[in-house]
């Protein structure tokens, strides 16, 4: 049987997050068996799309395909998204395609991430003089989602590394949706006694979101001159990552492969998200689907609302636009979700999801939208 693999990625209007994102997709098949045909496509922003990377596998004569999330945690776009383009095409087709995990918690990630926060503190020892690990708080932003799972992932990767490496202190923030967002963590850790603090996005590639990490680290550093900020690099191609991801891929066809969804708020009652069990698959990125990273709203430049970074406002005006939609002529990442909505999916779970929907479907709400700490927090970032 030949075998396909499908690299299933996010997108952006970045176009260096999506030229990054080739780059490892193009590096991968040297960690794969030599006679599987490995491609890559993207939910939403950018191109190729997901169903185009499935096309090219299929024509090459593919009759089994093993797609994997592109993504460090599975929140609503690998436990929904990702799995409703995949089934609709299989069906379709009539092909065979599996789905596998996220990258998730993995001792080889985890290897990934001290490798590039120890870069950031032997520059920062090099360059600004030695300062000991137990004066220095560790600060981890991840993505932000609307599912306590993905986000306290985040939160376990942050203390293995604090822990493993040994900071004095460490502490968790989000680029979006949840909290508490980017500023208002690092302005509380600036309240801390530490005379340094690393920054470390747990990031794949480059992109809006690392724009506003970095924007609002400089913004409190220069509030803060008493102490030194230092920014580490995301993770990138880095061999452990490529090594994960060729794991994620071969682990399917083995004798039990692992579930792609261990504790998912859709199969069982997560604290304050109870409501969501038994949730319908469908997704709605047909709305941005292929649209491009030259796109209108992929630079600052076009933003009504931000100065020099995205600063996610463009979040919170989405509440008052149908759909959840923001004008495109507002920062790129306006379609960042941060306005509490959650998207559904359905993969191999236990509950019945055949329906027909039109375009109109009910999102429930993210039940700490409205926290101080989270998207709310950028309303003090408007232009004047």
């Amino acid at each position: 049987m030949k075998t396909g693999v499908m690299i299933c990625g996010h997108g952006s209007r970045s176009q260096s997050a999506v030229d990054e994102f080739k780059v490892l997709a193009e590096k991968l098949p040297a960690y794969l068996p030599d006679d599987w045909m490995v491609d890559y496509g993207y939910l939403e922003f950018a191109n190729p799309v997901i169903r185009d990377g499935l096309d090219r596998l299929r024509e090459a004569g593919c009759e089994r395909i093993l797609a994997v999330p592109g993504m460090l945690f599975a929140a609503m776009h690998a436990k929904n998204d990702i799995p409703t383009v995949l089934n609709t095409y299989a069906a379709k087709h009539g092909i065979e395609v599996r789905y596998g995990r996220e990258l998730g918690v993995d001792p080889k990630m985890i290897a990934a991430a001290a490798a590039r926060v120890g870069e950031a503190v032997d520059e920062a020892n090099t360059t600004l003089g030695e300062v000991p690990l137990h004066e220095t708080c560790l600060v981890v932003i991840g993505r932000g989602a609307s599912d306590p799972d993905a986000n306290g992932n985040v939160s376990k990767i942050a203390r293995m590394l604090q822990e493993g490496m040994g900071f004095g202190w460490c502490e968790v923030g989000y680029s979006g949706v949840t909290f508490p967002l980017v500023e208002p963590c690092l302005q509380h850790v600036a309240r801390l006694p530490y005379r340094r603090v690393i920054v470390f996005p747990y990031f794949l590639f480059s992109g809006i979101l690392i724009d506003r990490i970095y924007g609002f680290t400089d913004q409190v550093a220069a509030e803060h001159p008493e102490i030194q900020f230092v920014k580490a690099p995301y993770l990138g191609d880095h061999p452990k990552v490529l090594e994960t991801f060729a794991e994620r891929v071969t682990e399917q066809v083995g004798e039990v492969p692992p579930p792609n969804c261990a504790m998912c708020k859709y199969r069982t009652a997560v604290l304050g998200f109870e409501a969501e069990v038994g949730a319908v698959q469908e997704s709605h990125h047909h709305h941005v689907e292929g649209q491009g990273a030259s796109a209108p709203g992929s630079n600052v430049e076009d933003c009504t609302l931000c100065d020099t970074f995205c600063t996610g406002l463009c979040r919170l005006q989405a509440q008052d636009q149908p759909h959840g939609h923001v004008s495109h002529v507002s920062k790129g990442d306006w379609h960042d979700h941060g306005d509490g909505h959650v998207h559904f999916h359905a993969h191999s779970h236990d509950h019945d999801h055949g329906h027909d929907h039109g375009h109109d479907h009910v999102h429930p709400t993210y039940p700490h939208a409205d926290h101080p700490l989270g998207p709310l927090s950028a309303l003090k970032t408007k232009k004047p």
